[in-house]
């Protein structure tokens, strides 16, 4: 799904508030496969917000990896005329009138105070990938997680409703940060056939692990090592940020812990077999993601 090719969308005109959150929902449904279910246990208004968030944040990332065959020149040109549009929403204005998305996401934004800085890190962290990252050591790519998809985390306690401050917008980030280096080793296969990698270099040569062989998929003791040391920083993650569950509005707390559960589930099946990310894209089943929802839902 090509979500930025604009003859595919109504006019402004024809864009109305309902149509634009029903858009949103129905990106999330088709291409959240692991946001969706917690999402679902959210209240509305919140959780169609959620959805306009989600469709934002999908269209983004699709114009750094979802547009086949278009250049890196055009791909930056397409984060710069989206980084104005989104100015423009922010203000109140719908810059690109073919969108659908804009209505709801100015509604989304406006309703529930989302900070602007969230989408401009967002882009940023995309303008990142076009570059073909190369992260020497942890803290740039901390740095890297943290555009995007700690700030998401900050984004959705805004949504979700949160008390605490800056201590929670803190743990979001944490939260958001152990989402992210989860999505990397996962995606570690599909990544590499891009010829990426986002695993510290350092790290990398301290293990033992030639940047060739990670390519090439090529197993081996040092890999595995390597695997240990990524898993363990991301379970690092998971627990610093454990407090923010109390720091979240009730009716969100299921939405919270469903997602957590089904990232903090992937993580531990990756450390199962860490050599299944250089063959597959390990996922979790539909019923697991399921079972996991239900029991959120019941805890609420």
């Amino acid at each position: 799904m090509n979500l930025t090719t604009p003859t595919r969308f109504p006019s402004r005109s024809a864009v109305t508030l309902a149509h634009s959150y029903n858009y949103c929902q129905q990106i999330t449904r088709t291409q959240a496969k692991n946001f969706y279910y917690g999402l679902k246990l959210l209240p509305q208004p919140r959780r169609a917000a959620m959805f306009a968030m989600y469709a934002y944040m999908r269209i983004v990332d699709d114009i750094a990896d979802g547009q086949a065959g278009k250049s890196v020149a055009d791909r930056h040109q397409a984060l710069e005329v989206l980084t104005q549009n989104t100015r423009e929403a922010l203000a109140g204005r719908t810059g690109d009138e073919s969108a659908s998305i804009w209505p709801a996401f100015i509604d989304m934004t406006r309703r529930y105070n989302v900070p602007a800085y969230v989408f401009e890190e967002v882009i940023a962290g995309q303008r990142q990938d076009l570059q073909g990252p190369v992260f020497e050591d942890f803290e740039p790519l901390k740095q890297y997680c943290y555009r995007v998809a700690g700030v998401v985390g900050v984004g959705s306690i805004h949504v979700f409703g949160f008390q605490g401050g800056e201590e929670t917008i803190e743990l979001a980030v944490q939260r958001g940060i152990a989402f992210q280096l989860t999505n990397i080793l996962r995606d570690l296969r599909e990544d590499g056939q891009r010829g990426r990698i986002y695993l510290p270099r350092s790290e990398l040569r301290e293990a033992g692990v030639a940047e060739a062989d990670l390519l090439a998929g090529k197993s081996s003791e040092s890999f595995l090592k390597l695997m240990r040391r990524q898993i363990d920083r991301a379970r690092a993650f998971y627990e610093s940020s454990s407090p923010l569950e109390s720091r979240i509005e009730p009716s969100s707390r299921p939405t919270l812990r469903a997602m957590t559960q089904i990232y903090r589930g992937l993580l531990e099946k990756i450390s199962d077999t860490p050599q299944r990310v250089l063959r597959e894209r390990v996922s979790l089943s539909p019923l697991s993601k399921l079972r996991i929802a239900w029991r959120a839902a019941r805890s609420r």
